[in-house]
């Protein structure tokens, strides 16, 4: 086996560079797929967080919708018993 003369040595490395240009543009394409993908996740997240704290501010407790109608019972069997 021959030495490889200073030609072949700077022909394997920008075959080499070619290589790892087009594996970097690659892997680049690929992130840059990833940050609009996580763009997006994090709007919809937001959108879903801002929806449903709109219907938990919209909610009865319970507590107080137990009292309500505890009331509106005590109420109706007043009414009853008066008009009897």
């Amino acid at each position: 086996m021959t030495d490889p003369t200073p030609s072949d040595v700077a022909l394997e490395l920008e075959r080499l560079r070619g290589v790892v240009e087009v594996g970097f543009a690659r892997v680049d394409g690929a992130l840059a797929l990833l940050v609009q993908r996580n763009d997006q996740t994090d709007r919809l997240l937001a959108d879903h967080e801002q929806r449903l704290d709109d219907l938990e501010r919209g909610r009865w407790p319970l507590p107080s919708l137990a009292a309500l109608v505890a009331v509106a019972a005590l109420l109706v069997s007043v009414w009853q018993t008066v008009a009897h």
